[in-house]
């Protein structure tokens, strides 16, 4: 549970909304007094240690646990086949998506611990408690798996190939599902009309998320009232704590979730992991607390990863640049077992935004999410949201470069317009506002597009190729999750007005910007506020992801604040005798207007029942956000080695409005970073004729280095403010990882097309190391 009720005495108009207030959170994770889950240590908490499958395809032919459980500190070993005899239910898969013949989607079930068969390097098939971690990871060493291999298949043309190895019976062919979008006879005749014809084979490569605190939970069981409370880092405690339920076949008032600090997500850690459940489950079997924190090979392998979509992507214009039509084929592998978000990520969330902010109506898409022996895919930051626009972005320029249009014309041609507000894309998702071209209007000015050719030369006089990138975007926000709960208790004992949201920090800064609202609606000083925030006894919710914690949660708390006044207002009439609309509030006072009688509401609360003034409240936002943007960036190419380097980096984003700047440019700034390493360092590898994960640590996945974050010029606009939320602000978290990528790679093609090598351009695939782009450099 996250709690926040210091501040220093700034006046309230110093730190409401608008303001670049400092987070309030971050003294106290600098000074080393913040609390994640391994910072608790319970009464006589015991250890757990998973052991893993170094295989990507066997059958478990038998698990020998004797000689482990007569290791010093042990106190059990539990097995796949445990759970199943215990009634453990497997992990739910896809839901809602069909196969192309019209059969429920397919998915192998996923177990809390592996039962009969493996699919994955890293999958859990033991779990060993001791007294120790030391003690449990020795005897997870003793524990001798007897498995017998099987054909594996990590590639995702190997596993469409005919009889490549099969994850399950219900899809021979290993298509979990797949989706139709469009018309393909109306883009069919779009194309044969068109002018231009732009073909583009991209790959959207896999990422670990790589968060700074790994996956961590502790259960602790209280033996009188047969409860589990379960300390974890999650984004999702309600969910979470659901699923726990959902698998062990217990009652959900038996089990309370609680969350404190949590040392980033990026959606990995959004839903259940088959972790959560066998912790939750030994705490309750031993009745003990129990606890496991993964450490990062364990994360790198068996975490959640993102992205990996490979896409065939074409697009028609006209003799103008008009767009006519886009066509899209798919393939998003989904790993050995598909989630929910995972497969709605590339089958329906990317499509939602994959024709942005270009007014294109006729559309022809097929996606499909194909079973490999690796490890699932699910929510990243930005969450489909990147890769479609990723590939929109790249067309756009691919298409300026080979029809010998302005690239900068090309967009403004196909720009939807304000006038066309609200306008409903070809997917049926509803823009409510966007001033899309004169965002880009200002971002052209931010970076100085007109002075590039000067910096260009000045590079080449260092023996550098200069490129210069441009991506315009929008992503949709809030998770299609539009309702938030809070309440909301004035308290007379301490004297603070404290709030309970079921949205969750991770270190985006969503505690101070709440503790703005509040100061906004009551006028008090940020020390009289206390968020409370991770607690599934306090109060549900949807939790966070999708950028939508400010969007509904904020929302929801400024909604309530409005209410917890008003029913203080008819409480201070009550208490004047006075008519309700006579009485005023200002700064944390009522009065009644042209009189001296005022009361603090404090004073007010102390005379209610319980000496609280207390609300609950729920708002609901009408749809979703666009936030949108133009990113501008340039880079230097070392024609010797191939390396690049970002070396400038401008943007203007609509985020609605801004409640604190400091924090929205951080949010911005760090999401760009982490499209900035998707684009040229980052790639999560499969051997391909072992299934081996080579990529399995920080000696061997690159992440991107504060030396290769270049000089961020980061500005907002907030002329248009969002019109399904009562605040008007629209999600930020993930706007600057949708803008990078396709910002940089835009750049990097550039330049290759400035040194006569435009032919090169087409075949640029992500990550562009040295080594690839060297090769592009060579005649």
């Amino acid at each position: 549970m996250t709690t926040l009720s210091h501040a220093a005495a700034d006046q309230p108009a110093r730190f409401g909304s608008g303001q670049a207030v400092r987070r309030l959170e971050d003294d106290a994770l600098l000074a080393g007094t913040g609390q994640f889950t391994d910072d608790v240590t319970l009464a006589e908490q015991t250890r757990l240690f998973f052991v893993r499958s170094p295989y990507p395809h066997a059958r478990i032919a038998s698990v020998d646990s004797s000689a482990a459980l007569a290791m010093p500190g042990v106190l059990a070993i539990v097995t796949g086949a445990d759970l199943v005899a215990a009634g453990v239910e497997p992990i739910p898969g896809i839901g809602g998506f069909r196969r192309a013949d019209g059969t429920p989607c397919a998915t192998p079930p996923r177990r809390a611990l592996a039962h009969e068969r493996v699919r994955f390097v890293g999958e859990a098939v033991a779990a060993v408690v001791a007294l120790s971690l030391r003690q449990a990871r020795d005897a997870a060493e003793a524990v001798m798996v007897d498995y017998d291999e099987l054909p594996m298949v990590v590639d995702i043309s190997d596993a469409m190939a005919a009889g490549a190895p099969a994850l399950c019976p219900e899809a021979p062919d290993n298509i979990a599902a797949e989706t139709r979008y469009g018309d393909a006879a109306a883009t069919a005749a779009a194309f044969a009309a068109a002018r231009h014809i732009v073909r583009l084979d991209i790959v959207n490569q896999r990422l670990a998320a790589l968060s700074l605190e790994p996956r961590s939970v502790l259960a602790g069981f209280d033996i009188p009232s047969e409860r589990l409370t379960i300390r974890m880092s999650t984004q999702m405690p309600s969910g979470v704590r659901n699923s726990v339920c959902d698998a062990l076949g217990i009652p959900k008032e038996s089990v309370r979730v609680i969350v404190g600090d949590v040392g980033g997500g990026f959606g990995m850690k959004t839903g259940v992991y088959p972790e959560d459940v066998t912790v939750a489950f030994c705490a309750r079997t031993l009745q003990r607390n129990v606890k496991w924190v993964a450490d990062r090979s364990e994360e790198f392998i068996s975490a959640t990863h993102g992205r990996d979509l490979q896409s065939h992507a074409e697009l028609a214009l006209d003799e103008s640049g008009r767009i006519l039509a886009l066509r899209l084929a798919s393939l998003a592998n989904v790993g050995a077992y598909p989630t929910g978000a995972g497969a709605a990520i590339q089958l329906l969330i990317g499509p939602w935004v994959q024709t942005s902010v270009y007014d294109i109506q006729t559309i022809d898409f097929h996606f499909r999410a194909v079973m490999t022996n690796t490890a699932p895919t699910s929510a990243y930051r930005g969450a489909g949201r990147p890769e479609a626009i990723f590939i929109m972005e790249r067309l756009m320029d691919e298409a300026a470069r080979q029809t010998g249009m302005d690239r900068i014309a090309l967009r403004r041609r196909n720009f939807i317009s304000p006038a066309q507000m609200p306008y409903t894309n070809p997917m049926g998702q509803v823009y409510d506002c966007g001033k899309f071209e004169a965002v880009m209007d200002q971002a052209l000015a931010l970076a100085d597009w007109a002075g590039f050719e000067a910096r260009a030369a000045a590079s080449r006089t260092r023996g550098l190729l200069r490129g210069l990138g441009i991506s315009t975007f929008l992503e949709w926000t809030g998770g299609n999750a539009l309702e938030e709960r809070v309440t909301l208790s004035v308290r007379a004992d301490d004297g603070v007005i404290e709030v309970f949201s079921a949205v969750n920090a991770m270190g985006q800064g969503i505690l101070t910007s709440l503790t703005q609202l509040v100061v906004d609606a009551f006028g008090v000083s940020p020390e009289k506020v206390r968020i409370v925030l991770g607690d599934t006894d306090r109060g549900d919710g949807f939790g966070s992801a999708g950028s939508r914690s400010l969007f509904t949660g904020g929302s929801a708390v400024r909604v309530g604040a409005e209410r917890t006044i008003a029913k203080a207002r008819q409480l201070a009439a009550r208490e004047f005798e006075a008519a309700e609309q006579d009485i005023t509030y200002e700064g944390g006072k009522f009065t009644v207007a042209g009189t001296d009688l005022a009361i603090d509401i404090f004073a007010l609360a102390a005379r209610q029942e319980g000496e609280r003034i207390f609300m609950e409240s729920t708002t609901a936002a009408s749809g979703p956000s666009w936030p949108n943007g133009c990113h501008i960036s340039e880079v230097e190419i070392d024609p010797q080695t191939g390396h690049v380097a970002v070396v400038a980096y401008a943007s203007v984003n609509d985020v609605g409005r801004v409640v604190n700047p400091m924090i929205v440019r951080g949010q911005l700034d760090g999401g760009a970073v982490q499209g900035i390493g998707q684009a040229l360092h980052e790639h999560l590898i499969y051997d391909r004729e072992t299934g081996q994960p080579v990529t399995g640590s920080l000696m061997d996945y690159t992440a991107p280095r504060a030396a290769d974050t270049p000089p961020f010029r980061t500005e907002m606009d907030q002329s248009t403010p969002c019109l399904t939320n009562t605040l008007g602000v629209k999600g930020v978290g993930e706007l600057g990882t949708i803008g990078a990528g396709p910002s940089v790679v835009n750049a990097v093609a550039d330049a290759l097309a400035r040194a006569g090598l435009a032919a090169q351009a087409p075949r640029l695939q992500m990550p562009l190391t040295p080594s690839r782009v060297w090769q592009a450099l060579q005649p």
